[in-house]
């Protein structure tokens, strides 16, 4: 990633984009935030991922929440977090993948614990048949 990149700009990120990562700047996970601004969960989350944007009033609430103007939040302009490092960017990468692969670990344990099942089971029939 080069320096000159603007993460946040309206070229490179939405007002969702930037709402998420005030957030995760500040230590807050989303039910953390709905809690606060006094909405439900989806609410929030519909903002996050650009399906409907807050009220003037909510507006003004997550600027002061999170820490940024509101003129960062709409436009990346302005008052707001840090890009993230490169570190942090491959530290997040690392994470997802992981989570990922647990997922999938997870996922051919129980298929293997179904497989040895089916298995046993048609040992029992074969068995029974062969009777």
């Amino acid at each position: 990633m080069n320096d000159e990149t603007d993460w946040y700009g309206p070229d490179a990120a939405t007002f969702g984009d930037r709402l998420a990562a005030a957030r995760e700047a500040a230590g807050m996970t989303a039910e953390d935030l709905a809690k606060r601004l006094g909405v439900k969960l989806s609410t929030l989350q519909g903002w996050e991922s650009d399906r409907a944007e807050p009220r003037a009033n909510r507006l003004q609430m997550l600027a002061g929440l999170l820490n940024v103007s509101i003129i960062w939040l709409l436009t990346g302009e302005g008052e707001g977090i840090e890009a993230p490092t490169d570190e942090a960017i491959e530290t997040a990468d690392v994470r997802a993948v992981l989570t990922d692969l647990r997922g999938v670990q997870a996922e051919m344990k129980t298929t293997a614990e179904r497989v040895g099942r089916l298995e046993k089971r048609l040992r029992r029939l074969l068995r029974e048949g062969s009777e």
